[in-house]
C-alpha cells in the first residue's frame, strides 16, 4: 500500500510539473533532494553511533533495571489482568524501560515478546485483550527521556543546539502517553468495545 501511495505522489508530481511547464524544476528538486538525503545520512551515522554508545553504557550500567523496578508498581495498576509474576509483565516493563531511554531497536524484541505472552492469557485468540490494547497505546506514545534519533537528525541538519529538544520531548511524550492510557482505559469500558455474551459463546464454539 505504501508503495502505491509513493508511486501516486511521484507520478502526480511529474504530471503537474509537465502541465505547469516546470518539469525541469521537478527534476532539479529530485536530484537536489537525493543529494541532501545522502549528506544527511552520512552526517547522521556518527551522531547516532555516539548516542547509541551512550545509551548502551546506560543499559550495561543497570540504569534500565532501575527504571524497570520503578515502573513495576505502575504496571501492576495499569494491567490488573496480567499476573505480577507472568512473563508478559517482565517483557512489557523491559520494553517500556528501553523505550524511555530511546533504545528503540532494543525495545522491539521485548515488545514482540510481550505481545506473545499476553496472547497466552487471551481467551479469545482473534480479539485483542484490554491489556494488549493498553500496552500498544503506551508503546506507541512512549515517554522518551532522550530522543536520540531526533537529536541526531537535528545535528546532521546543522542545528545550533539540537539537545534543546529534550525538554519539549519529555513534556510532549508524557502528555501523549497519558492521553493514550486515558483513551484506552475509557474506551475499554464502553459496551461497544466489550465482547458480548453471544460473541463469547460463538468464540468458545470456534
Amino acid at each position: 500500500m505504501l508503495n502505491i501511495i509513493w508511486s501516486v505522489l511521484i507520478i502526480s508530481g511529474f504530471l503537474i510539473g509537465a502541465a505547469t511547464g516546470n518539469v525541469q524544476n521537478v527534476t532539479a528538486a529530485a536530484i537536489n533532494s537525493a543529494k541532501m538525503a545522502v549528506e544527511l545520512a552520512i552526517g547522521l551515522m556518527g551522531v547516532m553511533a555516539m548516542w547509541l554508545g551512550i545509551l548502551r553504557i546506560a543499559e550495561e550500567s543497570g540504569l534500565i533495571n532501575i527504571i524497570s523496578r520503578a515502573l513495576k508498581p505502575i504496571m501492576i495498576l495499569l494491567f490488573p489482568e496480567v499476573p505480577e509474576d507472568h512473563p508478559a509483565m517482565g517483557a512489557m516493563i523491559m520494553n517500556i524501560s528501553t523505550n524511555i531511554l530511546g533504545l528503540g531497536n532494543a525495545a522491539t524484541p521485548f515488545g514482540l515478546k510481550a505481545m506473545e505472552e499476553l496472547q497466552t492469557l487471551n481467551r479469545y485468540k482473534d480479539t485483542a485483550t484490554n491489556s494488549m490494547v493498553t500496552f500498544l497505546a503506551i508503546n506507541t506514545s512512549s515517554v522518551t527521556l532522550i530522543p536520540a534519533s531526533t537529536i541526531a537528525l537535528l545535528t546532521a541538519a546543522g542545528a545550533r543546539n539540537p539537545a534543546e529538544i529534550i525538554g519539549p520531548s519529555i513534556i510532549a511524550t508524557t502528555m501523549s502517553t497519558l492521553g493514550a492510557i486515558i483513551a484506552a482505559k475509557t474506551l475499554q469500558r464502553l459496551p461497544r468495545y466489550k465482547i458480548k455474551p453471544w460473541e463469547r459463546g460463538r468464540k468458545n464454539a470456534a
